[in-house]
């Protein structure tokens, strides 16, 4: 299977224009994040009330991973906690790490039993906060990490934040160019010993696709991750920045292969069953944290 047409996340158009978000992020670096989290209150009240693909796209997945019909309060903490994420990124991409009770699950257990001679594949979801993962390099000083991120899909965002450290935006790989381009990026980066993180579950058109029971339905999910990490032959390791509350992000690391070993004959049986996995953890997580799941689009459409 393939998405030969343009998906539906490709399609939604970015939220709120370049002259609000400069004012949040002033307001965040010069008053600080209490103050600018304020704003965040009406902001989700305004997408709960004028987004309706997205509120409607989060009431089906909250009423799947809550196990009960979402509620219009639901949504609105989906959207607010989307928001404060968004805001956090900022102190992040700052590295004002400080401000923040970051906590690490399983990273010791990654550390112990891989082997990081070759680099590493660090693959997580838009589920939390893929900025929070930055701590890796405060873990890993010895290496770079290079986030695959699609740059065009939210520009002004990219461009407004990305300008507060040149050199963490120097680092990103861009998902938006040309596939081959991206996989010879990657594979440069993992030459130089660096630990590459991108996420795996959104499509592009053009992909190849395998479907996946998440959170009770099939979805489908990109297979170009998976077969990619096969052809590297570096660890894979799962990761999700998960925004707790308050000012605590949990951040959890799960071996999920030392390396992929995908036999042509049996491709696409290996290769569904490897995205049966993912999407079995990518479910797991989703349920420990519903509000940070930031796909507003029906994944099971």
């Amino acid at each position: 299977m393939s998405a030969e047409k343009p998906l539906a996340w490709m399609h939604r158009p970015e939220g709120g224009g370049r002259l609000a978000l400069w004012f949040i992020r002033t307001l965040a670096l010069r008053m600080g994040r209490a103050p600018a989290r304020l704003l965040l209150v009406p902001v989700a009240a305004y997408y709960v009330l004028r987004r309706g693909p997205e509120r409607r796209a989060s009431r089906r997945f909250l009423s799947r991973a809550l196990g009960r019909p979402a509620t219009l309060i639901d949504v609105w903490r989906h959207m607010f906690t989307f928001a404060t994420v968004t805001l956090d990124r900022i102190f992040l991409l700052t590295e004002e790490f400080r401000r923040f009770d970051i906590r690490t699950i399983g990273l010791e257990e990654v550390y112990a039993q891989l082997d990081f001679s070759h680099g590493a594949l660090f693959i997580g979801a838009h589920l939390g906060s893929f900025d929070a993962l930055r701590v890796l390099a405060l873990q890993m000083p010895e290496r770079s990490v290079r986030p695959v991120i699609d740059l065009a899909q939210n520009p002004t965002v990219s461009l407004l934040l990305n300008a507060l450290n040149p050199a963490i935006a120097r680092s990103i790989i861009n998902a938006r160019q040309d596939g081959t381009a991206t996989a010879l990026a990657i594979h440069e980066a993992l030459e130089q010993r660096s630990v590459v993180t991108l996420l795996a579950d959104r499509a592009r058109p053009g992909n190849a696709l395998a479907d996946a029971v998440f959170l009770g339905e099939r979805a489908t999910f990109p297979t170009a991750p998976w077969l990619l990490a096969a052809a590297l032959k570096v660890p894979v390791v799962l990761c999700f920045g998960l925004y707790r509350g308050g000012r605590r992000y949990d951040l959890h690391f799960e071996i999920f292969a030392p390396t992929l070993a995908i036999p042509r004959a049996a491709r696409a049986t290996v290769v569904a069953e490897i995205v049966q996995r993912f999407a079995d953890r990518l479910s797991h997580y989703a349920q420990l944290a519903p509000y940070n799941w930031f796909n507003f689009y029906d994944l099971w459409d």
